[in-house]
């Protein structure tokens, strides 16, 4: 399955200073996995205390990560 980054996916990693390969491992190995708004899919993972949230909205075969960010680990329900 091909993997594609957004350009706003790209700016949010260097902002919280998470590397494409933390990125990947989130997607394949969540802890969870949340459905979303407009068929998009969060996948959750737990990191150093917070949690990784990764939009992703998958067409034809891609996958192409819109968004992620950092939230406290209680905030969602995982």
């Amino acid at each position: 399955m091909q993997i594609k980054f957004t350009d706003h996916a790209n700016e949010r990693m260097q902002r919280y200073e998470l590397s494409q390969q933390v990125i990947l491992s989130a997607i394949q190995t969540p802890d969870s996995i949340k459905e979303s708004y407009g068929n998009r899919l969060v996948y959750q993972k737990r990191l150093n205390g917070y949690l990784l949230r990764v939009v992703v909205e998958e067409k034809e075969g891609i996958k192409t990560i819109v968004t992620l960010y950092k939230a406290r680990s209680d905030r969602y329900e995982i």
